[in-house]
């Protein structure tokens, strides 16, 4: 069996999409033609289009109508290399490349290559916030393939069961952390039911708070700090990212100047400080470590900084944590509006249920025991779902060299 290397400009055509001018909305209003857009691609058949446009916005732009079965790749942004076919015939906007059928490669073949290709081309996308890889840098990558056809085909097909056998195995991890949720879950529900039962009365936020600084704030306003000031090094600019499952995660997006956090002192952080996401994910929190004393507060957190003697930090965390106490409060007070959301207005209505210091540790004692097989099991799995996306990328490489 002979195998060959080439460009893929060479082996077949590529093209891609345009957009129709967003100023003339008679090229999108009762538009009958599909039109897709880079997020749209998820390894997927395309049937049709979160967007259409008209014959007269395809005629006054660069778009153009591609037929079923074409390959699409995306190569803008956070979608630089994610593929899909088109299971009807439609147009595509610049971000996507078409790539069409031809006489020496199978484009299921190409679909596989370009898939285990793809971490090459992430790291090819040129530009700032929004890397981009031009059809340039798509013709010139190399293609490996057998020269028959039916060994093409042969390679594809050992490679879809061996995904499909490993779709089957992610999917059962998957089923396995959704259970764990649950559990963990019951276990909370359990414990504040018991607190609940201890306490004479549910405390407001504003009898829990230290009283030699201010207890509890949000971050600067956009305001007061503009997009030109974000710094790459500095003094950081704690996000949502640092959150999760109630621990500290290292690593930062956004960091000032030196200069910039004294103007911005006030909403500087001290180690023991709880911090809490106000949008998206509500309600997430972790207790702010040493190592991140003098970090500042970003917009989409809040502060609440605790009277330790009268509630203990891991004790509030998994408060917050058990859905049925403080979450279900959050989201009646927030009932009306298009989203949830956490400010100090509604914190400050939240009442918890906060037995005495003895007794919180107790609860926290008898949550941990009770959750400490659940997060050794969660771990195991997390390991087994990040090698899954390893051993794709195992069965594509053996697949390449003629191996499977």
């Amino acid at each position: 069996m002979n195998w060959k290397k080439e460009p893929l400009g060479k082996i077949c055509k590529t093209t891609s999409g345009g957009t129709p001018s967003r100023k003339n909305q008679s090229y999108y209003q009762n538009g009958t033609i599909p039109w897709v857009k880079s997020g749209e691609l998820e390894n997927n058949i395309i049937t049709t289009s979160e967007e259409f446009i008209t014959e007269e916005g395809l005629l006054n732009s660069s778009a153009k109508v591609f037929p079923a079965g074409t390959l699409l790749i995306a190569l803008y942004g956070a979608t630089i290399g994610k593929l899909a076919f088109l299971g009807i015939e439609a147009s595509t906007n610049q971000a996507v490349c078409g790539i069409f059928q031809n006489e020496k490669v199978s484009l299921k073949y190409l679909y596989y290559y370009l898939l285990f290709q793809r971490p090459s081309l992430i790291k090819q996308g040129v530009g700032g916030a929004q890397p981009n890889i031009s059809q340039a840098i798509l013709k010139k990558t190399e293609v490996l393939y057998p020269d028959s056809i039916r060994e093409q085909q042969r390679i594809v097909s050992n490679i879809e069961k061996l995904f499909s056998e490993l779709d089957k195995a992610v999917d059962t991890l998957k089923t396995t952390k959704e259970q764990l949720a649950v559990y963990r879950q019951a276990v909370l529900k359990d414990a504040f039911d018991n607190a609940q039962a201890m306490c004479e009365r549910f405390t407001p936020i504003e009898e829990l708070l230290v009283t030699d600084r201010k207890g509890m704030s949000t971050g600067p306003f956009g305001t007061m700090l503009k997009k030109h000031e974000h710094k790459t090094t500095g003094v950081p600019m704690l996000g949502i990212e640092n959150i999760d499952s109630g621990k500290f995660i290292d690593g930062n997006k956004i960091f000032v100047t030196p200069e910039k956090a004294a103007e911005l002192k006030s909403f500087a952080l001290k180690s023991g400080d709880i911090i809490i996401s106000r949008s998206g994910t509500v309600g997430e929190l972790c207790v702010v470590p040493p190592r991140m004393e003098g970090a500042l507060l970003s917009t989409n957190l809040m502060r609440v900084s605790l009277d330790c003697q009268k509630v203990l930090p891991e004790y509030f965390i998994y408060l917050f944590q058990s859905k049925g106490i403080v979450l279900d409060q959050v989201k009646e007070l927030c009932k009306g509006s298009t989203r949830i959301f956490l400010n100090q207005t509604i914190l400050k209505q939240i009442q918890f249920p906060i037995p005495n210091v003895h007794e919180q540790l107790q609860i926290i004692n008898t949550i941990e025991s009770r959750l400490t097989f659940c997060d050794n099991i969660e771990k195991t799995v997390d390991t087994a779902l990040a090698q899954a996306d390893a051993m794709r990328q195992s069965i594509l490489k053996q697949s390449f060299e003629g191996k499977i």
